[in-house]
């Protein structure tokens, strides 16, 4: 199996730093299956390829075979397992660039943190979908795809085509989001894992996805593939997701046969089939958040940290928002929410409405003010708590909006989540990147400071069905300015 990364960012052997593997040196790394090498064809300041090579021992990976695993005899020794892309390959990416996948990298930690241009090429790719399937899956995560089936037999033209696929991906991505898409996609193309799976595959799958996942088009098809259709996986998955932000709208339990027609969506089936009625709490937050903006009259609406842009697109189709516009952090959320929202092809004057823009929230930015109400979903969980101070000042003291809109998790309801349970100790939090999770009281505090320390009233009111012990899952809170009421 071969995976070649190549990069012509000047000097191009920077490569070997963000990787963590020297361009003068072959390693090796033992692997359950076989071995895995690192080694560089080319390494000059104008373009460097770093190449990784699996070697896998069919005896080896045999022994290995996990009790869950199907037993094809002759089949386990005779198999493409040694030539195609999998998520063996997979696997050893994620041992061999641990902390490339990190984004780490104490020597040039600036070029680790922003795009490079990065060419990846996979010369035997199995692909169960095809070319359309691999074109589906990686360009709504910015690259550029170049996918040819490969050949039963060059001499034989008649046969036809195999399932295997020649790839080259291109675009300008961080690495760490790069590695992380191939590790993620290169199972769910294959439609196949060569590995017993443990109870924390959930878990690799929602860090590995961290970012991207929860906003892809083919979220539902990639999270039922990944975890091998299992439903109650699969449901813990999509729930957990849900919990990430606002970019999740997916069914509880997989379709049939969901391959042939797409994520076209539907509505939601339980095991049993019976139908689930109930919307997703990311749909719920939404719709709550709407609903207020409704309520306090707002027309013109600045959504701080938009994401891949689904609040801008439930205002935008409202024509009483005169004005919608989405501030986020980071470049990649702001080119994911273009992708969805597609202003090139809005009329003119729905087009005139909306406004993109990147910026910080814990820096004054003079784009912030001007807005009838300003709302933060989901989003000051994701604040260390000593800049917290800096994002009230910037908010509340500097853009001094009509009405602020913030919503959160509940700490207290996670104990209703499976999935976040930790033997002997509290619940974890939802989301790796939380910095911290408020209870109802905690939330009450914070917000009655910050409405004494800025000249704002609130009320709150939860989102989700409560539960009579722990309250709802998201609380919700409408800050209105004291002079403007």
């Amino acid at each position: 199996m071969l995976l070649t990364i190549s990069t012509t960012s000047r000097p191009a052997t920077d490569l070997g730093f963000l990787l963590h593997k020297h361009p003068d040196r072959v390693q090796e790394f033992g692997q359950s299956f076989g071995t895995a090498r690192v080694f560089y064809p080319e390494a000059d300041e104008h373009r460097c390829t770093a190449a990784l090579l699996v070697e896998v021992d069919p005896v080896r990976l045999v022994r290995s075979r996990g009790r869950s695993s199907p037993d094809f005899s002759l089949g386990q020794y005779v198999n493409d397992r040694p030539y195609a892309a999998s998520s063996l390959l997979a696997v050893a990416l994620a041992d061999v660039f641990r902390t490339a996948r990190a984004g780490r990298c104490a020597a040039r930690q600036e070029l680790a943190d922003g795009p490079i241009p990065l060419e990846i090429g996979l010369p035997a790719l199995p692909c169960r979908g095809g070319a359309e399937l691999a074109h589906r899956l990686f360009g709504p995560l910015g690259w550029t795809v170049d996918a040819a089936a490969v050949p039963l037999d060059e001499r034989f033209p008649e046969w036809g085509d195999s399932r295997y696929l020649r790839v080259t991906l291109r675009g300008a991505l961080r690495l760490a989001d790069a590695l992380n898409h191939l590790y993620v996609l290169l199972p769910v193309l294959d439609d196949a894992k060569h590995y017993w799976m443990a109870g924390d595959e959930v878990d690799k799958l929602v860090r590995a996805g961290e970012g991207w996942l929860a906003a892809h088009p083919e979220r539902g098809l990639i999270t039922r593939r990944y975890l091998g259709r299992r439903a109650a996986l699969t449901r813990e998955a999509f729930a957990r997701l849900a919990e990430l932000g606002d970019d999740l709208e997916e069914t509880l339990a997989p379709p049939v046969e969901e391959e042939t027609a797409g994520e076209t969506g539907g509505d939601a089936v339980d095991d049993s089939g019976g139908e689930i009625r109930t919307p997703p709490l990311n749909v719920l937050r939404r719709e709550a958040v709407v609903a207020a903006l409704e309520e306090i009259g707002a027309r013109t609406v600045i959504d701080l940290g938009c994401g891949s842009g689904q609040l801008l697109s439930a205002l935008l189709a409202r024509p009483a928002f005169t004005r919608v516009t989405g501030m986020d952090v980071s470049a990649w959320a702001l080119a994911m929410a273009g992708r969805r929202l597609r202003p090139d092809r809005m009329p003119d004057a729905k087009r005139a409405r909306l406004e993109l823009f990147q910026g910080s929230l814990t820096y004054t930015d003079a784009r912030l003010a001007g807005h009838d109400a300003a709302v933060l979903m989901e989003v000051v969980e994701h604040v260390d708590p000593p800049r917290l101070p800096a994002l009230e000042r910037v908010v509340f003291g500097t853009a001094t909006p009509a009405h602020v809109i913030v919503t959160t998790p509940n700490a207290e309801y996670n104990v209703k989540y499976e999935f976040l349970a930790r033997e002997g100790g509290p619940p974890a939090r939802r989301h790796p990147d939380h910095r911290f999770e408020w209870t109802r009281a905690e939330f009450a505090e914070w917000t009655a400071g910050v409405c004494e320390r800025y000249g704002y009233a609130v009320t709150l009111r939860p989102v989700g069905e409560a539960d009579p012990e722990v309250g709802p899952p998201t609380q919700l809170a409408v800050f209105t300015s004291r002079g403007r009421r």
